[in-house]
């Protein structure tokens, strides 16, 4: 069997390819770039807001309770013996002419030179409370119609874009405050002259011979009972409340608030009402900052001190029909307002180092900046300085987020 020759021995080995020689090379290369990759930092996704010029709008929001602005506690004038009232809450009553209550009281009792001496002073009382009521009404009524006529010239102005949105505001104001001054006069003339005719026809019981029928008390404003107090028949002394009486459809609001929000709060100041049963909001105005501040222990036993705000409806009746006596409303008490201030979402603000700053959004890296921040009503804040129309803050940046960090921009600015 013949075999083929080997070929001769060279001393060298087979040449091996350049890319086998490289592999490791390469593979050591890829395995530097896998680690680099999964080590290098990631862009931080964050959610960003815009800033905006728009309106903004700063307000106080406390729980209030409507009540009858001009309300008339129906007294026993003498001391007696009261008939069963029959009368219910809600009934219509007319001035003058509405019996409410029925006293039986004995003659004797006013036969003497003391109880008649009283009868006597109470009419001259009564009788200059009328003068200074009916006084009050005039003057309220001139205040009104003055008023009113400055508004009717302002109209004018404001409509031919003469006078500013402010000083008409104001105007309205003020005429709606005469109205209701004027309002509350008419009845305090009401009153004073029921008073009036009490004290005269208890005077006459005073006199020998005098009217031993029982005492008659008619409603002194014409409304509706609001409440009674008295409902069955007893022995009452002189003074004793037995209703009240009043018109349910004048309404003012009542809203009780911090002492510290109070000092906030002007005369004048819109006033939205909401959380009260219909269906939309109701607008009304601030007539009064009560003076004077009243301890309350809150609902985690934190001592407050708070004032009561008075507040006028400016809303027709028709809007708020159903609408009664210590009824309770959600109000809201504008403090300040602007339509065209640049604002920002109230997360994109931090403190730092005694400083306001946020972070802007500068292509794909967050830049920190200090801004000087203005009124803020919790979701918004006013931007005095710092910031420009259009750029994008970065809104509850956390701890990841330093200035120059890599970020992912998520949009929240509809919220």
């Amino acid at each position: 069997m013949n075999e083929a020759p080997l070929p001769p021995a060279t001393g060298k080995m087979p040449a091996v390819p350049v890319w086998r020689r490289r592999l490791p090379l390469i593979g050591g290369l890829l395995l530097v770039a896998l680690i680099v990759v999964g080590l290098w930092p990631r862009a931080v996704p964050v959610e960003v807001g815009a800033v905006v010029r728009g309106p903004l709008t700063v307000t106080v929001d406390e729980e209030g309770m409507t009540r009858v602005k001009n309300r008339y506690v129906v007294s026993a004038p003498v001391a007696g013996q009261l008939r069963r009232i029959d009368w219910k809450a809600g009934a219509a009553v007319e001035a003058g002419v509405t019996p409410l209550a029925v006293l039986e009281t004995s003659g004797a009792d006013f036969l003497d030179a003391r109880s008649q001496a009283q009868a006597e002073a109470r009419v001259k009382a009564a009788t200059a409370a009328r003068e200074a009521a009916a006084a009050q009404q005039q003057r309220a009524g001139a205040a009104a119609r003055m008023y009113g006529a400055d508004l009717a010239r302002l109209k004018q102005l404001f409509a031919q874009q003469v006078l500013s949105t402010q000083e008409f505001d104001a105007a309205q104001m003020r005429a709606t405050m005469a109205e209701q001054d004027e309002r509350a006069a008419a009845f305090n003339l009401r009153v004073a002259d029921f008073e009036l005719e009490q004290a005269r026809a208890l005077l006459i019981r005073t006199q020998p011979g005098g009217n031993a029928e029982p005492l008659v008390i008619t409603a002194p404003v014409s409304g509706r009972i609001l409440r009674v107090l008295q409902e069955s028949s007893r022995v009452v002394p002189a003074g004793f409340p037995l209703m009240e009486v009043g018109d349910p459809t004048d309404l003012e609001v009542r809203v009780e608030v911090l002492s510290r929000d109070g000092v906030a709060i002007r005369p004048g100041a819109r006033v939205w009402l909401e959380q009260w049963g219909g269906p939309a909001p109701l607008a009304a105005r601030v007539r009064l900052v009560e003076p004077s501040a009243f301890t309350k222990i809150s609902a985690l036993g934190v001592e407050e001190q708070r004032v009561y705000v008075v507040a006028d409806f400016t809303d027709p009746l028709a809007q708020r029909p159903t609408l009664g006596d210590s009824y309770r409303v959600e109000a809201r008490i504008v403090t300040w307002e602007n339509p065209q201030a640049l604002q920002v979402p109230s997360g994109a603000l931090f403190q730092r180092g005694g400083a306001t700053q946020t972070f802007v959004l500068d292509g794909s890296r967050a830049r920190l900046r200090t801004v000087k921040p203005g009124h803020g009503n919790g979701v918004q804040v006013e931007i005095l300085d710092g910031l420009k129309e259009g750029e994008q803050v970065v809104v509850y940046p956390g701890d990841k987020v330093t200035d120059g960090t890599r970020v992912t921009p998520v949009d929240v600015s509809g919220r």
